[in-house]
């Protein structure tokens, strides 16, 4: 049996090659290779491969490519009838692009008992250098002018890699979920990447698919231009369902 340390190790150079995602660990999940950094290069070809990275402080940076995948078609995504409600009340204002650091931050903080956290400072920076390029973006959920649910992630081709999400008040992450896959919807794209499936995911609309069926869905969608409005626009989502 493989262990940890038989995973390639990366090196300095941003440009390397991932090895292979059919060589990922069965267990634990996904573990693919150890080391590197989070150059925006580096990043960038991550995703493009099915891979992300994922490691707690004081640790090396380690890259997963779970199967099977968790994901969401954006016109498939459910909400209860509570939570539409809840949605449709008015007591919530959505926009984009407008607090990306402020909902990284809030997705990084101790939930619960759990004191830690795999949103390191170094991710936090490198994620944020990727919404300064226009990549990374933000669906935030706000009362008044309260930050209270939100989720980030990366949008390449047609297709948006969802990383993390929060919610400070009832429903805000299921609402920023929502309101992310129907503009995603809106836009043409094809798949959110969940990566990891849990309970709440799967309750709205998320399901699992195998490793080539994902690739697939990957290639296709790198290579199609989103028809979608610019999110630095800063657009306003309309809280209708």
């Amino acid at each position: 049996m493989r262990s940890i340390l038989d995973l390639p190790r990366l090196g300095r150079d941003p440009d390397a090659p991932f090895p292979a995602t059919r060589d990922a660990l069965g267990s634990p999940n996904g573990l693919l290779a150890w080391g590197g950094d989070l150059h925006p290069q580096r990043l960038l070809a991550a995703y493009r491969a099915g891979i992300f990275p994922w490691y707690a402080e004081g640790q090396p940076v380690m890259w997963w490519s779970p199967a099977p995948r968790c994901v969401i078609f954006p016109d498939q995504v459910h909400l209860s009838k509570r939570t539409r409600r809840r949605y449709n009340s008015g007591t919530y204002r959505l926009a984009a692009d407008t607090a990306f650091d402020e909902v990284v931050a809030a997705c990084a903080a101790p939930r619960g008992h759990d004191p830690g956290t795999w949103i390191t400072s170094d991710m936090r920076r490198a994620y944020g250098s990727l919404h300064r390029m226009g990549i990374a973006h933000s669906v935030e959920v706000w009362r008044e002018d309260e930050l209270c649910g939100g989720i980030y992630g990366l949008a390449m081709g047609s297709i948006f890699f969802g990383e993390s999400m929060f919610s400070h008040a009832v429903d805000a992450s299921k609402i920023a979920l929502v309101a992310l896959c129907r503009q995603l919807h809106a836009w043409n794209f094809g798949l959110l990447d969940c990566q990891v499936g849990n309970p709440h995911l799967f309750r709205m609309g998320a399901l699992e698919i195998g490793r080539e069926a994902f690739e697939e869905w990957l290639e296709h969608l790198l290579a199609q231009s989103r028809e979608s409005g610019s999110w630095t626009n800063r657009i306003a989502f309309e809280a209708r369902w």
